[in-house]
């Protein structure tokens, strides 16, 4: 089901039921906070700044570019505050946007599992065709997933796929296990921490997996079977805010919205 049309002034509350029609708040992970974060959702929105982590150079961005409301991936909250002072980098930033008047939501797990979601925009970037959810499950009456698994256009040698993901993420380097020595043409991927689906990836006749980031010990035991291929978590994400802007501008079209600038990686690569 697509996002109704709204049309004239928009409140807050009407831009995150958009959002949570899209990707429903039940579709995520029983750990995760999802949904609101900080601020009120009567007011009306004065735009909208899209991004992958709320910090406090990204509610900064979001006053200078007269928006009220901020639209992120990761969720400000993930955990309760006991304190709200500037002991934290967290609570700084809840502070800030308490004080400013800026509303926080998050799209997290439940925008991971969507369908069109995080994991479809991924396989979108890398032309991957007749995408479906690797293992489908049913949440109520809508079809979700934790990964997807797609087909490349033309069969690939595993050195030539390492380059196009990594030009299709503008990625520095990619952590892979031994190359494999059979050409790529079946591909499952799981943005951020995606490493649960291993199993799940091989057992899907994948003959490459994608992921943002993964442990040591996890590389081992799959040579030959499955090309592995870590880009990053935040690199593996960040075209979510294309998914937060194509919703919007569908079902919101009145609401200003602006892709964050303000890079919240904290890793780089030297």
């Amino acid at each position: 089901m697509q996002p109704k049309h709204i049309l004239g002034s928009v409140k807050i509350k009407e831009v995150l039921s958009a959002l949570e029609q899209f990707a429903p708040l039940p579709l995520q992970e029983s750990w995760d906070n999802a949904g609101l974060q900080v601020g009120l959702t009567e007011a009306e929105v004065s735009g909208a700044l899209l991004c992958l982590d709320v910090t406090e150079r990204i509610i900064d961005e979001a006053l200078q570019k007269g928006c009220n409301l901020v639209v992120s991936h990761h969720p400000l909250l993930f955990r309760g505050l006991k304190t709200i002072s500037d002991l934290t980098d967290v609570q700084r930033t809840v502070m800030k946007a308490i004080e400013q008047h800026v509303c926080v939501v998050s799209m997290h797990t439940n925008m991971d599992n969507a369908r069109g979601g995080v994991n479809f925009k991924i396989a979108e970037r890398l032309g991957l065709q007749d995408v479906t959810f690797m293992n489908p499950r049913r949440v109520g009456d809508v079809e979700c997933g934790s990964g997807v698994i797609g087909t490349l256009p033309e069969p690939m040698v595993s050195c030539d796929f390492v380059l196009k993901v990594k030009q299709a993420f503008d990625v520095e380097c990619a952590q892979c296990n031994e190359l494999l020595r059979r050409k790529i043409s079946r591909v499952a991927l799981c943005g951020g921490a995606g490493d649960f689906l291993l199993d799940e990836a091989a057992a899907a006749g994948a003959d490459a997996f994608i992921t943002g980031e993964m442990h040591y010990h996890q590389y081992f035991g799959y040579e030959q079977r499955l090309q592995i291929c870590v880009i990053g978590h935040y690199q593996s994400e960040q075209f979510t805010t294309e998914v937060f802007r194509d919703i919007l501008a569908q079902a919101c079209p009145d609401v200003p919205t602006f892709v964050a600038e303000t890079n919240t990686n904290p890793i780089l690569y030297l």
